[in-house]
């Protein structure tokens, strides 16, 4: 009984593929706004909470692609939802998942970005 719970273990990982990786950043903002305006102008804000925005880029065929899985569309989801100017304490996750026997057929990657959203004033 063990080594055919170890071997449909080993078959249910196979079928189920995918890498990930992670990095954090100090401070982003909205795709439209002027950092740097920002920084000089030196205005106050306020802490609204955490945010938390995922986009996702699907492939079919390994050709066919659709939706969007870059961290800019994340970072507006994330501030879109919160209601948020910036995000600070950023950490920015990417996902790409497959499917062993099916991978060339459908395929997908999700960018996910979390931090706490702020509100310029």
């Amino acid at each position: 009984m063990q080594i055919f719970q170890k071997f449909f273990l080993l078959v249910a990982l196979l079928y189920v593929m995918g890498c990930s990786s992670t990095g954090n950043l100090g401070m982003v903002t909205k795709s439209s706004a002027d950092p740097l305006k920002l920084i000089k102008s030196s205005q106050n804000f306020e802490e609204i909470g955490p945010a938390k925005g995922e986009v996702c880029r699907y492939f079919l065929l390994a050709i066919i692609p659709w939706g969007e899985s870059d961290m800019g569309k994340a970072i507006d989801d994330a501030l879109a939802k919160s209601g948020g100017d910036a995000l600070v304490n950023v950490s920015v996750t990417s996902n790409l998942y497959g499917f062993i026997p099916f991978y060339n057929v459908f395929s997908y990657t999700c960018t996910t970005v979390q931090g706490i959203a702020i509100k310029f004033s």
